[in-house]
């Protein structure tokens, strides 16, 4: 039998080790609070304000700008409530995504909508394309914050960022972006693109889960979601989780100089997978618009996707039927139900994506199975 082939970068990333190399002093002799004003504290605060630094020059943005959380959830959470909140009562009622987001940002909708928010969703064509003249008709006065995803997580459709960043702002809109999938593989800059609140995750470049970062432009008021404490100047209580910081500016560091080759590369692992399952004849979602490089969601009529993913990982070959978020789950997948496509066909929906451990020796053996 081959080697295990891992073709699920989207899920989850293999922590590079050059991330594990910048963490390890953390977990030894660096193990100072932040917040405590000693040697080893200061130590630790040091090591913490370099990292804010090294990630905000990753995204064009200012230290202050940037806030360490969790993951992207806990950004996407942040974004979309605290922005919501700090608004709701200067008439400002309504926020606005799309049916193609991530669960984390849908749920945080819906939460908002269950405190009095007006809930708006945007158009998406059947390549999951937002629609521009529909967001001309809904960003209106009334509108507190609007929240569309940079790149799907299930089909790599890439969404025209910029021009609804500029359109938000000028309608004097807040606009939030779950930049998760995005970065390291498209560029996300803030001094190029006037979105207010970004969200990134640290799994998805190769360092640990658990960390994550929030963009948040300098002058926008957001009320924090968590209590207790002054870190990360009252926006996000609590004592900091300083090796993961290290470990996210490093991951940041990489993919941002890896990420023209890498992307040439994805590209043409993603364009050899996609035209050899074309021939046993799946269809690619999203085929008609920018996508991301690394990403293929394959349709293949009259297979099941657990049947799918439940063969090829006999063989070795782990890949998904969506978010790693709903994988167990027997409902067809809502971002393709949103594009147009029935139930059976996006029950047999997979997805395979690619990431920096990725070699051309993993579609040799593909090749050999027969895909």
């Amino acid at each position: 039998m081959p080697d295990p082939i891992y073709l699920d970068h989207a899920a989850t990333t293999p922590v590079r080790a050059e991330v594990v190399e910048a963490m390890a002093p953390f977990y030894g002799a660096r193990f100072g609070n932040p917040s405590s004003t000693h040697r080893w504290g200061r130590e630790a605060r040091t090591a913490l304000d370099e990292a804010r630094e090294r990630v905000a020059a990753c995204l064009g943005a200012a230290s202050d700008e940037v806030c360490f959380t969790s993951g992207g959830t806990e950004a996407d959470n942040l974004a979309i409530l605290g922005g919501w909140r700090v608004r709701k009562d200067s008439g400002r009622v309504a926020v606005i995504t799309t049916p193609v987001e991530h669960k984390a940002v849908l749920a945080s909708v819906h939460k908002a909508a269950a405190e009095g928010a007006q809930e708006r969703m945007l158009q998406v064509d059947a390549d999951g394309l937002v629609s521009l003249e529909n967001a001309r008709e809904i960003f209106e006065d009334d509108v507190a914050i609007v929240s569309v995803m940079w790149v799907n997580n299930e089909i790599g459709t890439i969404q025209p960022i910029p021009e609804l960043a500029e359109l938000a702002k000028s309608r004097g809109v807040i606009f939030h972006t779950d930049a998760v999938q995005a970065f390291g593989k498209v560029e996300v800059d803030a001094r190029k693109v006037p979105f207010d609140f970004a969200a990134i995750s640290g799994h998805k470049i190769g360092a640990p889960k658990g960390i994550g970062a929030m963009y948040l432009r300098r002058g926008t008021a957001l009320e924090p979601l968590f209590f207790g404490g002054t870190q990360d100047r009252g926006r996000r209580p609590g004592t900091e989780n300083v090796a993961y910081a290290v470990g996210l500016a490093t991951a940041c560091e990489l993919a941002i100089r890896d990420r023209e080759a890498s992307c040439a590369k994805y590209k043409a692992l993603r364009d050899r997978l996609e035209a050899a399952c074309a021939q046993c004849g799946a269809e690619v979602m999203g085929a008609g618009a920018p996508r991301l490089p690394n990403t293929s969601c394959l349709t293949m009529p009259g297979i099941s996707s657990e049947t799918q993913i439940m063969a090829l990982d006999l063989d070795g070959i782990a890949v998904s039927a969506g978010a790693a978020c709903s994988s167990g789950k027997v409902k067809p997948s809502r971002v393709l139900t949103a594009m147009g496509l029935n139930d059976t066909a996006a029950r047999s929906a997979i997805r395979a994506s690619f990431g920096w451990k990725t070699v051309w020796q993993d579609f040799d053996a593909l090749a050999g199975l027969g895909i």
